[in-house]
């Protein structure tokens, strides 16, 4: 091992990856076949995953939509009750002002 690459700091790029380029590649390309295996076993393929990425979104917009749905009913089904009672408390205030 020569002393001058063990005193050296690495580079902004060597940080930033965790090793030298061709290692974390080497890396990445050993575990993307670790896990590929292992995803092929389990008859998981990446059409699958990004089927059930878009479901999800889809499912979030659909029920927060429904959420603002539901809640502009009940803004109307306790205004049928609400805004009554605000009108005749307000018009007894007024009586009691005069």
């Amino acid at each position: 091992m020569d002393n001058r690459e063990t005193n050296q700091r690495p580079n902004w790029l060597e940080s930033f990856l965790g090793g030298t380029p061709g290692r974390v590649a080497v890396r990445l390309i050993l575990m993307s076949l670790v896990v590929g295996f292992l995803m092929s076993i389990f008859g998981i393929s990446p059409d699958a995953i990004f089927r059930s990425i878009q479901g999800f979104i889809n499912s979030i917009f659909d029920n927060g939509f429904e959420v603002f749905r539901d809640g502009f009913a009940y803004m109307l089904t306790g205004a049928v009750i609400v805004l009554p009672l605000w009108l005749i408390g307000r018009l007894m205030a007024a009586g009691r002002r005069r």
